[in-house]
């Protein structure tokens, strides 16, 4: 079975999630969509992602209590699927949906996504509610024991049982009348529940079926290695971690992660290493503040997604993007690595130092990414066999965040690095 799309690179653009948590409304939407026109989709970013509970009414009021409150109003048509709630998103009213946010979206050469949760609503299961194309009612499909274990706001569906296919179908469908390109799916990459792993396959056939491309994204993760197959054949990228933010802590152990799915990246299957917190972000949280990352972790966290080959989603407020972090987000040669390399494979990693190597997909350019793991400043030595070299000697190197060059003269190489600092090179061996 092939991919509902297939990707021939790493998607790439924002999602609200990271600062407007389950806030974020229609004008704040088409402010970053813009900036994207303007500023990034000319390198590449073209995907601007609604996160979760874009129909939930109250969504942040009582975060000092609940991120998602309990049986909240929800708006929800007559099939039992829920829809923008209209007080954020005005132009959703009198059955618009999304329609009118991605045409939008899409006049400016962007794509459009949304964040779903696995399953049916709760209130339409309690309320018996319709289901599109079956005489079953949802609560005949709903499964009372499969909750989200931190959103209250679904039930999982009994795979199998008459409707429950048919219930899918009708979100999907609904969501392509919508012009949706993009689709998170949460409570779902982990398989926490029995029927996860079925709904993915059920998510999946209603893609197909809608005629529609679209993106399937599965979160959150870690994603369970042994199911590689599972997630490549159902699904184009998935989550490789739990929510990443900006702190070494949650960094650091991503050069495991990496090398564990290294194996496991191709056109149209895509681990993904989860949102770049960059900028501003936390707003939603009600703790608004620039991302907690030296410009060293952000140089690191870069290097390795696009070594890797991740999808890129940044995090961060887009209109309040400063110079640096931009220039960060923009830099060609770095990203030219999600389009033009491949057979990326961690070489060494031990507890202060990592080496990753690609090579280019058209010519004999390698990339040799080398990342200081310690707190501190200090020299790594890269022995040439390290990188299946005789010798550097004769090579020039050209680091691609510097854009600098220098040819060397011995054997091995040696470079200096600051604490938690990276460094990619490009040469012809």
């Amino acid at each position: 079975m092939k991919n509902q799309i297939m990707l021939q690179t790493p998607p790439m653009g924002w999602n609200s999630y990271d600062y407007y948590d389950t806030t974020v409304n229609e004008d704040q939407i088409k402010a970053n969509a813009d900036y994207m026109a303007a500023h990034l989709k000319d390198f590449g970013w073209e995907y601007i992602v609604v996160d979760i509970q874009w129909y939930a009414y109250g969504a942040g009021t009582r975060r000092d209590k609940y991120q998602y409150i309990p049986f909240g109003k929800v708006e929800i048509d007559e099939y039992s699927r829920l829809i923008p709630c209209s007080e954020r998103f005005p132009s959703s009213a009198g059955g618009n949906g999304f329609a009118p946010l991605a045409h939008y979206i899409h006049k400016l050469g962007l794509k459009f996504g949304i964040h779903i949760m696995r399953g049916i609503p709760r209130i339409a299961a309690h309320t018996h509610g319709k289901l599109m194309g079956t005489d079953k009612t949802a609560n005949e499909i709903a499964d009372p024991g499969s909750v989200c274990s931190w959103n209250p706001d679904m039930y999982g569906v009994i795979p199998g049982v008459e409707g429950a296919q048919e219930y899918y179908d009708s979100i999907i469908e609904l969501y392509a009348s919508w012009g949706v390109d993009f689709i998170k799916c949460d409570d779902i990459c982990r398989m926490d529940v029995p029927s996860a792993k079925q709904e993915i396959v059920m998510l999946h056939k209603a893609i197909k079926k809608c005629g529609r491309p679209m993106v399937l994204s599965l979160s959150p993760g870690p994603a369970l290695i042994h199911e590689s197959w599972h997630y490549s054949t159902y699904a184009n990228m998935w989550r490789i971690t739990d929510d990443f933010w900006d702190d070494w802590k949650y960094l650091l152990p991503m050069f495991e992660r990496c090398e564990i799915w290294q194996n496991h990246v191709s056109e149209g299957n895509y681990p993904d290493c989860d949102m770049l917190p960059v900028g501003m972000i936390g707003k939603g949280f009600g703790q608004e503040r620039p991302t907690r990352f030296t410009r060293e972790e952000q140089i690191t966290m870069m290097s390795l997604w696009c070594m890797f080959r991740s999808p890129l989603m940044i995090g961060g407020e887009l209109t309040l993007l400063d110079d640096w972090t931009l220039k960060l987000l923009t830099n060609k040669a770095v990203l030219k690595l999600l389009t033009d390399s491949e057979g990326a494979r961690q070489l060494w990693r031990d507890d202060h130092h990592c080496l990753w190597l690609s090579h280019d997909k058209t010519d004999e350019t390698q990339y040799l990414a080398v990342f200081n793991l310690s707190n501190e400043e200090r020299p790594i030595l890269i022995e040439a066999d390290m990188a299946g070299l005789s010798s550097f000697c004769g090579l020039t190197l050209t680091e691609l965040w510097t854009g600098k060059s220098k040819s060397l003269e011995e054997k091995d190489m040696s470079i200096t690095l600051p604490g938690h600092g990276a460094a990619i090179y490009r040469y012809h061996p």
